[in-house]
């Protein structure tokens, strides 16, 4: 019985392992990215996450969500939506790596279509993380008594999930306002997106039983 168990138990672990790969990236990415400009370039926020692309952090900006596009894509649920939902979530953080923000300054009209396809990429990367979070990541089996852990994690899911949702909403809502000096010196967009990205991460890491794990 043993030696039948083990192959589930590495498969167990595996997915476990990705899972805790993906919250790690996410959590981690932002503060790279900042502290990492300051140290290698010069003191200062960027505007948003995808402005990194312009610094000296452009290889880990891409190399990073190629990486997370790449976990995603191996991960592998129950259910059909799961399959899904991580291949749609693997494909728009594909484009947002490779189809770059444009720049501030004259960008040309190449660079606001490539723009185009990377904030839509961005907006559908966020909805699908919400998704799993809201969704794939509460789901209990019928059949089984949810543990007191597991539903401490589920408090953990929806928190993320909505605070994911209420930070796109807020940066579409700052697209919609005239855009101020004092406004601009908060870096409001990239601290927003901050915000999603580590509850993403904060999100995978509670699934991959970083956080809460049953006992």
């Amino acid at each position: 019985m043993a030696t039948a168990s083990a192959p589930n138990d590495a498969l167990v672990i595996s997915y476990l392992g990705l899972r805790k790969a993906i919250g790690i990236i996410g959590t981690a990415l932002p503060f790279v990215l900042a502290f990492g400009k300051i140290l290698l370039e010069s003191p200062g926020i960027q505007p948003s996450i995808s402005a990194y692309y312009y610094t000296l952090m452009r290889d880990v900006f891409v190399g990073s969500l190629c990486a997370i596009a790449v976990f995603l894509m191996s991960y592998r649920g129950h259910e059909r939506q799961d399959d899904l939902a991580g291949d749609l979530a693997c494909a728009f953080a594909l484009g947002v790596a490779l189809f770059p923000t444009a720049p501030e300054l004259d960008p040309t009209t190449q660079q606001k279509i490539i723009s185009a396809v990377h904030h839509i990429s961005a907006a559908g990367f966020f909805v699908t993380l919400a998704y799993f979070s809201l969704v794939l990541f509460r789901k209990t089996d019928p059949q089984l008594t949810p543990t007191p852990r597991k539903l401490q994690r589920n408090v953990v899911y929806t928190v993320c999930g909505y605070a994911i949702l209420a930070c796109i909403a807020l940066i579409a809502l700052l697209a919609l306002v005239p855009e101020t000096p004092p406004l601009k010196r908060l870096d409001p967009v990239f601290w927003l997106e901050a915000a999603a990205v580590v509850a993403f991460g904060v999100s995978w890491l509670t699934k991959g039983e970083a956080i809460l794990k049953d006992t």
